[in-house]
């Protein structure tokens, strides 16, 4: 149950005066929705304006604040020429103030002749006259306009005007409790922050940058104690000690030696397997470092220490190749592995039942179908989970108690995810907080480099000859369509328009994949490609995770510049997985900015995951993270990338030290760090991972 002295702050938005359900679309849009919403929607900066006696005091292309009186009203005849209220200032200094469309009505209304008004706006200059285009406010009293000298700017959806957020935002701040501090004593005196409730305040008045910091790090300490949480709660739940014998990765036939970085991460699973708290491991790994060789590895120790193991992939096609890839390897072990999809039905899918049931099948890879109630395992021990921000904790807590509902009582399986997405160091923690991780930051010998290209978007024809003759050849291609900013369906236009010109010209041995594209008809259309049935994949951006297809060896990525440096990587680690070489060519546009020439650079200069991971983060700044727009990229709603690095590892501490040795939820601070918890949201996964 939420605490009583929140309710106010999650009260719905229309309880704000003003709120009608016209309003409630664009708010929604931005996010608006209950009241503290509004007092968390921070401004992107500040408009600050100097109040001067007189314009001789101002430069132009300043922003102002002076006192005026209007003498004469000028408008031409045209519906579309300004209408123009010159007016003068204390000195006899005349200043036009130029109003475009129906604002002509209003500015009468605001500036009657002769009389003195206080005018906000933009000082400039047309020809030789001095001009304030739309005064930004104009005010009888000076204090009113004066009171504007620093004024937020907000993010906006169509259909909101400053002016309304601004109001909206005041409402919500005046209707904030007062909470107690849940920061550590000693480090709020240090850091010399205000308290929660003036930090909210302050930051919509002007650039305060104790009180930004102040709000982000209370978003990143409710996200650490939750994670905290999960963890603490993990390591109290009874596991089951697996200690395996190797006789089974004995018989392994491996391709090529283990590279340093796989014998480290296997050693340490094996570790956390022999204990007694459930494992619960992150394995990150560039796109070709070898990850399915380390969770083959770890789902034989399950099976030789008597028990059963499962890996989950997001979707069909991946959980195939997965199985086709794993019984390939395990070919001389003896071990039966089993594939178990939505799309098994009738005897096969009861005879996998039974086999799970029974303990005959020793690993079953699959979809999310591997969890459903009617799946039961003799003894699941282990559950290896591919591309882990695909599944949320719901999910992993499933997969829980199939291990519970096993034959060996009340026990958790093992967790081991996978992620092909290198993550720098900094958001490791922010992510991934409640696992140990381990990263396979070798390439296995043998992978030859891609041979990386930046083509201008003008010679596209050559391009696509050159695609011509490469599908000539017996080869395949993928070609990702562009990432058009404004929104989803404006991407898969692009790609289809890209799929229909590329049809013409190559007919039948073209499939188009998108996000919006029904499950079935997506896997049907990767299914054409992986199997050799189809040449080219034209594609968003959907491909980044997954297939493997040996035979692609070229990949084309249109506006380049307009993807995140990590999503780049990612789409050139489709090409590169057969013995034939590779090339990717990023298409650029004209217009290219600093940062999108810098991007382009380092994807010719380097295929290091995490290299290129960490400059990502170096580019962007404080936007949006790994370049990819799945939700749950960043937890943070507040927190700027620099936040996250500079403050991140003190909440971290401070979580640690209020679970250690503060008493964790009980006690003074405890109960503010509860609160803490609920006003982030972030009681939801507690409940669950308590709930499991």
């Amino acid at each position: 149950m939420r605490p009583e002295l929140l309710n106010c702050l999650f009260a719905e938005a229309e309880s704000l005066k003003g709120v009608g359900p016209g309003l409630t679309r664009p708010l929604g849009r931005l996010g608006l929705e209950r009241v503290k919403d509004f007092a968390y929607h921070l401004p992107d900066r500040f408009v600050e304006r100097r109040a001067v006696t007189s314009l001789d005091e101002a430069s132009v292309g300043e922003q102002v604040v002076v006192a005026l009186t209007p003498r004469e009203y000028r408008a031409s005849g045209s519906a579309r020429a300004p209408f123009r209220v010159l007016a003068e200032d204390g000195a006899g200094n005349v200043c036009a103030l130029t109003y475009f469309g129906r604002a002509s009505h209003l500015a009468k209304k605001q500036l009657p002749l002769g009389e003195t008004r206080w005018i906000a706006g933009r000082l400039d200059q047309f020809g030789q006259t001095l001009q304030i285009v739309h005064p930004d406010h104009v005010a009888e009293q000076g204090g009113a306009a004066l009171g504007t000298l620093v004024e937020p700017v907000y993010p906006l959806s169509e259909g909101l005007v400053q002016g309304r957020i601004a109001a909206l935002v005041h409402q919500a701040l005046g209707l904030l409790p007062d909470l107690p501090e849940w920061i550590e004593p000693g480090l709020f005196a240090k850091m010399g922050w205000p308290a929660w409730k003036d930090a909210l305040g302050l930051a919509h008045k002007g650039a305060h940058k104790a009180a930004r910091d102040r709000l982000a790090y209370d978003e990143l300490l409710a996200s650490s104690l939750a994670l905290m949480l999960v963890r603490n709660a993990n390591r109290a739940r009874a596991g089951t000690p697996l200690k395996g014998d190797g006789s089974l990765r004995a018989k392994l036939s491996l391709p090529f030696g283990l590279t340093g970085a796989q014998k480290r991460s296997i050693a340490e699973i094996e570790g956390d397997m022999a204990q007694g708290a459930p494992m619960l491991r992150l394995l990150q790994g560039d796109v070709g470092s070898g990850k399915t060789v380390v969770a083959l590895e770890s789902m034989l120790i399950a099976v030789e220490a008597g028990t059963q193991a499962a890996l989950l992939a997001p979707t069909e096609i991946l959980a195939r190749q997965h199985h086709a890839t794993l019984t390939r390897m395990a070919a001389g072990t003896g071990v039966n592995i089993a594939l178990l999809t939505g799309r098994d039905k009738g005897r096969a899918r009861e005879s996998i039942l039974i086999g799970l049931l029974d303990g005959s099948i020793h690993i079953c890879v699959g979809t999310h179908a591997i969890f459903q109630e009617a799946v039961s395992y003799r003894n699941l021990a282990l559950v290896v989970i591919d591309e882990q921000h695909r599944f949320g904790v719901g999910q992993r807590l499933m997969l829980s108690q199939k291990g519970q509902n096993s034959s060996a009582g009340r026990r958790t399986p093992h967790c081991l995810a996978m992620t092909a997405t290198p993550i720098p160091r900094t958001l490791t923690l922010a992510q991934y907080g409640e696992m140990d991780v381990s990263r396979l930051d070798e390439m296995p010998p043998g992978r030859q480099p891609i041979d990386t290209r930046v083509v201008a978007a003008e010679r596209i024809g050559d391009v696509v000859e050159a695609l011509g003759r490469h599908v000539a050849g017996g080869e395949q291609a993928y070609w990702v369509c562009p990432m058009v900013r404004e929104s989803e369906s404006e991407d898969i236009a692009a790609a289809e328009a890209r799929f229909a010109e590329m049809q013409q010209q190559f007919g039948g041995d073209v499939v188009l994949v998108h996000g919006q594209l029904r499950p079935e008809v997506k896997d049907a259309a990767m299914e054409r490609f992986a199997s050799g049935q189809a040449k080219l994949l034209v594609a968003t951006t959907v491909i980044e995770v997954g297939v493997d297809v040996p035979n692609a060896t070229l990949m084309v990525i249109e506006q380049a510049e307009r993807f995140g440096l990590a999503q780049l990587h990612q789409l050139r680690g489709r090409v590169g997985r057969g013995s034939g070489k590779s090339t990717c060519l990023l298409l650029r546009g004209g217009a290219l900015s600093e940062v999108g020439r810098e991007r382009l650079a380092l994807m010719r200069e380097t295929q290091d995951g995490f290299r290129l991971a960490e400059e990502d983060l170096r580019l962007r700044g404080g936007g949006e993270l790994l370049g990819t727009r799945q939700s749950g990229d960043t937890p943070f709603r507040v927190a700027s990338l620099e936040q996250i690095s500079e403050l991140l590892p003190l909440a971290h501490d401070d979580a640690r030290l209020l679970m250690e040795r503060d008493g964790g939820l009980t006690g003074e601070r405890g109960e503010a760090a509860r609160l803490l918890l609920y006003l982030f949201e972030r009681d939801y996964g507690v409940q669950l991972l308590r709930g499991g």
